[in-house]
């Protein structure tokens, strides 16, 4: 099979960071799906996973976890899908990735794919979607369907594609009112369109701008970027016994102290928990996949698709990683077609 791959961890300026291989065909193992992937998707952890670093792999690693196809072959223990079923998912880091014409991938972690949705449209949603649930449901606890009206979430970095999807959950699955924040007029505009309620600016003072839009502190904080530079500013609007969760890795040591007087609950979103720890709860990923590829196609939630490249090639994906890598991106970025 034809694969997009690393042995070395180089900038993304080096055209030897992402080439192409021809690796042997993975076999499906107990709950293993093969997928012949159409398309997939670039997240940040791609970026991070391929940053320069001393490191030499033994043989090529493939990257990649965010992905749509068709089920090709099952494992022997498989229960949930059958051959042609057509999936999406996000896959486990601690496997190989998906960038490549066939990949395996636990079953307990993919979902069927959105039928009102193309391969590509629903490529983009996956890693995303996953994280934004978790970060609101799991990890700070929200409430889904219920009367939470009269409560507030703050989201940090609105506009990126965990963003955008934690607007629409928060929004139309919650009933929250949101607050997101962006700095230019574009991502602005996509943030409104997603659901926000409210935009203010993270390159301002945060506190002030809540103010001004009466309302100085809130519920529950998403944090999608930079939790240092955002973290005394969540300390400070953050309401008695609310919850903040946070994605991205603090570079330095944050003051947990900070935020015991409020009884504050502080919380950690890493998509990739699940599977690469096979916790008992694994198929969570599956059932929300299902659940999220429902309202898509009940119009209840939107994919967040802004950009398709295509063909599927390690120029294409060198050029992906680096549109990715700039940190301004609004939705996301997929390839298509190998």
């Amino acid at each position: 099979m034809k694969a997009i791959a690393l042995t070395r961890y180089l900038p993304v300026t080096d055209p030897d960071c992402l080439q192409e291989f021809t690796l042997a065909d993975p076999v499906p193992q107990a709950r293993d799906l093969l997928i012949s992937v159409e398309a997939i998707s670039v997240n940040p952890v791609d970026t991070k996973v391929r940053a320069p670093k001393s490191q030499v792999e033994d043989a090529p690693k493939v990257l990649g976890w965010d992905a749509c196809g068709v089920v090709k072959a099952v494992g022997p223990e498989v229960t949930l899908f059958k051959t042609g079923d057509r999936v999406y998912y996000a896959g486990d880091i601690s496997r190989q990735g998906c960038n490549s014409e066939l990949h395996c991938v636990d079953e307990r972690i993919v979902g069927k794919q959105p039928g009102s949705l193309s391969a590509e449209e629903a490529a983009a949603l996956p890693l995303t979607a996953l994280t934004a649930w978790e970060s609101l449901f799991d990890r700070m606890g929200i409430k889904q369907n219920v009367n939470n009206q009269g409560k507030t979430i703050l989201i940090i970095g609105g506009a990126g594609g965990v963003g955008s999807m934690a607007i629409q959950l928060a929004h139309k699955i919650a009933g929250l009112k949101v607050i997101a924040t962006a700095s230019r007029n574009e991502t602005s505009a996509w943030c409104e369109q997603m659901g926000a309620d409210h935009l203010i600016n993270h390159h301002r003072d945060i506190g002030s701008q809540l103010s001004e839009v009466g309302i100085p502190e809130v519920d529950y904080i998403l944090c999608c970027n930079n939790t240092d530079t955002h973290f005394d500013a969540m300390v400070e609007v953050i309401k008695p016994q609310g919850a903040i969760c946070c994605m991205v890795d603090a570079a330095g040591q944050l003051d947990m102290n900070a935020l015991k007087a409020k009884s504050v609950r502080f919380a950690w979103e890493f998509m990739f928990t699940r599977p690469k720890f096979q916790t008992d709860d694994m198929i969570e990923q599956h059932r929300i996949l299902d659940e999220v590829a429902r309202l898509v196609d009940a119009g209840v939630l939107q994919t967040t698709l802004k950009q398709v490249l295509s063909p599927i090639n390690a120029a294409k994906l060198r050029e992906a990683h680096a549109i990715v890598e700039q940190g301004d991106m609004i939705g996301k970025l997929v390839l298509s077609q190998w």
